[in-house]
């Protein structure tokens, strides 16, 4: 079975029909194609042509008059974080995202994939990460525009930096 899209999600639609989920692991609800097989033993073939859709837990592949075919995302194991202030979690999601690691904002949380390195590293900066088995659900959508160093024009600072320049008369 191909699947292109999806059909809505099992969230808005109280199920009265046999659900069979397709179990995926967090960073699999981003790949674009990919070959899984439901608990049911159903093969599933998913082949999204948007860049950047991404599946969300629940969310129904297929549906007949028998059967939904819908998401569940498996836990995993996480760094977890309660940040006690704005300026907290600001920094700690800015020196995550500088680091390029996935990050997951649920339930006025950080979360991001268990790594022993980055847990060490959050400890020793003065953070109080902790290690949870959680659904990592709510990925921040983190589009990193190109940019160079050194070229006017190449980042929105530098744009803002030329218009608000003096100009020469």
């Amino acid at each position: 079975m191909i699947i292109n899209q999806t059909l809505g999600n099992l969230s808005g639609n109280p199920a009265t029909k046999n659900i069979d989920y397709l179990d995926m692991e967090w960073f699999e609800t981003t790949k674009r194609i990919q070959r899984k097989k439901t608990r049911q033993g159903t093969d599933v073939a998913i082949k999204f042509l948007r860049e950047g859709q991404r599946l969300r837990e629940g969310d129904i592949l297929f549906e007949d008059s028998e059967k939904i075919i819908a998401v569940n995302v498996l836990e995993t194991d996480a760094i977890v974080m309660s940040p006690a202030s704005l300026l907290e979690m600001g920094t700690v999601c800015y020196e995550i995202g500088n680091k390029h690691i996935p990050l997951f904002i649920q339930n006025d949380q950080v979360l991001l994939p268990f790594e022993m390195p980055m847990f060490r590293w959050l400890e020793a900066s003065g953070f109080k990460p902790g290690k949870q088995s959680v659904k990592l659900l709510n990925l921040l959508k983190s589009n990193v525009e190109p940019h160079g160093h050194g070229s006017l024009g190449a980042s929105i600072f530098n744009k803002i930096l030329k218009i608000a320049a003096p100009k020469d008369e």
